[in-house]
């Protein structure tokens, strides 16, 4: 395996000037330049990034954590999140929590090992504090889709409990007084408070929340088809489906069509965040927009703004949801 030792002796250089080049450097000649790269190439020398980063006390890399590596919305995350990246220079280190706290914290322990310049977690099972103290450590930590006060400046999150109004109050306005409610998975804190916004938007217009047309899913198709299976179990009466977000929302959609619903005529469905195939459904999917890409690219600023000192950068911490209007949500006759 060649050294740099080799790399400078065949380029005729010293062997600052090479480290310079690897490190591109700008102050080196275009003509050095090349002639280290050939050299380089001639060689078949490949530099060594572990040794690269305990000489600069940098590895150019950023680790994410993430819940899932499937579906849309994470997709939508970790793109935004690595385009950004990687336009500076700079790699991403992926892996999973699966929304469980050993593996979460298991996670973690993986990217501070793998001596990433900083981290960026989409984690839903670890407490708070846990995050406060962890934020203390060596490694900068940046939280995606969560807020904690404590380390607010290191957050970028969504307003979830306007979210969830939202979607209410849109089905309200069309006329739906009896609305079914598919929550996501109470421990998570975005479910939390999208609940929390449906019951707002139920207060604030005079309708009673009704157990009876709750049902809490798993943020899956299958949270979906489970929920509108148990409403009409229960002979309940409504016109109306809140999902808290877009997966359960299609399940409910793909369910509601194979028991012979006619939608939306027989049934408004909305769900929450805005992924992907939420135009492609049938009817295209009534919804509120969570920016997840724009989080993910914003994540990623904050990250080259305080870690790599890039100037000039504006951040916004805290994004609104809005509502994105199609076909599956009409008038109540």
């Amino acid at each position: 395996m060649a050294t740099i030792y080799e790399v400078s002796t065949l380029a005729g250089v010293s062997l600052a000037t090479v480290s310079r080049v690897i490190n591109k450097n700008s102050r080196v000649s275009d003509k050095t330049r090349q002639k280290v790269l050939d050299a380089m190439a001639e060689l078949g020398y490949r530099p060594n990034s572990i040794a690269q980063s305990l000489a600069s006390n940098r590895s150019n890399s950023v680790g994410i954590l993430v819940s899932e590596l499937h579906g849309a919305f994470f997709g939508q995350m970790m793109a935004g999140i690595e385009s950004e990246l990687r336009a500076a220079g700079k790699h991403v280190i992926i892996t999973t929590g699966h929304s469980e706290e050993d593996k979460e914290k298991d996670g973690i322990e993986f990217l501070i090992s793998r001596n990433c310049d900083a981290i960026i977690l989409h984690v839903e099972a670890v407490s708070d504090e846990y995050l406060i103290e962890l934020c203390k450590g060596s490694t900068p930590i940046y939280l995606m889709s969560r807020y904690v006060d404590e380390i607010s400046d290191n957050c970028i999150s969504l307003n979830n409990e306007l979210g969830g109004f939202l979607a209410t109050q849109s089905v309200i306005e069309q006329g739906h007084t009896n609305i079914a409610y598919i929550a996501g998975p109470q421990f998570k804190a975005d479910s939390r408070d999208r609940l929390a916004g449906h019951k707002r938007a139920l207060t604030e217009n005079n309708i009673a929340f009704n157990n009876a047309l709750y049902f809490e899913g798993d943020f899956k198709e299958t949270g979906g088809s489970d929920g509108l299976k148990h409403f009409i179990a229960n002979k309940q009466a409504y016109s109306a489906l809140v999902c808290a977000n877009d997966e359960m929302a299609s399940g409910a959609i793909t369910y509601a069509r194979e028991q012979g619903f006619s939608l939306p005529n027989d049934l408004s469905i909305i769900g929450f965040d805005n992924i992907n195939f939420a135009r492609h459904t049938y009817p295209k999917l009534t919804t509120i927009d969570n920016p997840v890409n724009l989080m993910g690219h914003m994540a990623a600023k904050l990250v080259l703004k305080n870690n790599y000192k890039q100037k000039d950068i504006a951040i916004t911490h805290y994004f609104e949801p809005t509502l994105i209007t199609r076909d599956s949500v009409i008038g109540k006759t």
